[in-house]
């Protein structure tokens, strides 16, 4: 069978330290994105549990497979579950989530909960688009933009690079940085034209690492329009698979002039972690009524 360079690691995580039964509430966020899928729970707003995995062809599916793959081995049950949100590409397609909630509001929210409440701007590096995103000291959204054109500045256009490569997808950002000098960017914006692109110079003699470093470069160039047309205040956070990019994440901090702040959390689970803060509040608001 052939190598999968651009397939990333999925996983679940649950804390071997919280009594989800003892909890006053339990709700969770299922984030389905247009590459990959979420489910965060959270038992009275603490992170109790979460799956990350690939989304699949079908939309309810990904979002069951993310639930039941972040319930394995904790004895509950979606049953269990008082109130989930659904966020995302498709977000109402998740059957079993009361409401949707767009995933700009949930990666605002989340990244809210991981960074603290000093973060002003998220930039959400997707699969498919890019955001950038202006909150307040609650997580709500003051502003955005979004980039979802094309393939290029995004997580799909880095698998389409390390399959081109065959480089594993988690070594693209480190091997980025082994080149004698940082080379121009690579010009095309369209992930189809990057390819072609970077297939001539791998002709012309350029090592993996040199285009590797053209493309990242570009990468982050994009991003930092995008972030330079809404205007970047500190505290600055990246969320989403790219975060987990540090051949784009650097050469970005360098185009700012300030770093990122560091993740303690995976940032690919912000969106859904979010939709779990929102279906909390949502939960609280309804037994109030």
């Amino acid at each position: 069978m052939a190598e999968e360079y651009w397939r990333w690691k999925e996983y679940n995580w649950h804390s071997p330290d919280i009594d989800w039964k003892q909890a006053e509430s339990v709700t969770a966020g299922v984030d389905v994105g247009s590459v990959s899928s979420q489910a965060v729970i959270m038992t009275d707003g603490q992170l109790f549990a979460y799956s990350n995995m690939r989304t699949g062809s079908d939309s309810p599916d990904s979002a069951r497979n993310a639930m039941n793959w972040a319930m394995e081995e904790t004895g509950m049950t979606l049953e269990d579950v008082q109130y989930v949100v659904g966020t995302g590409y498709g977000r109402v397609n998740v059957p079993f989530a009361k409401r949707p909630i767009t995933e700009i509001a949930c990666h605002a929210r989340g990244a809210n909960w991981m960074y603290g409440p000093g973060v002003r701007t998220v930039l959400d590096m997707g699969g498919q688009d890019c955001k950038a995103i202006h909150c307040d000291e609650r997580g709500k959204v003051t502003n955005f933009l979004m980039n979802d054109k094309c393939a290029a500045g995004t997580g799909r256009g880095m698998e389409v690079f390390a399959d081109l490569l065959s480089v594993s997808i988690e070594e693209v950002g480190d091997m980025s940085f082994d080149v004698e000098e940082e080379p121009e960017p690579v010009s095309s914006t369209c992930v189809v034209f990057a390819k072609s692109e970077a297939t001539s110079l791998l002709r012309e003699g350029w090592p993996k690492s040199k285009v590797l470093a053209a493309y990242c470069s570009a990468m982050a160039h994009r991003v930092f329009t995008l972030l330079e047309r809404i205007g970047v205040e500190k505290d600055f956070a990246i969320t989403g698979g790219i975060a987990k990019n540090s051949g784009v994440v650097k050469r970005l901090e360098q185009e700012i002039g300030f770093e990122a702040l560091k993740p303690k959390h995976d940032t690919q689970i912000a969106g859904a972690l979010g939709g779990a803060l929102f279906a909390k509040a949502l939960l609280e608001k309804e037994r109030k009524k």
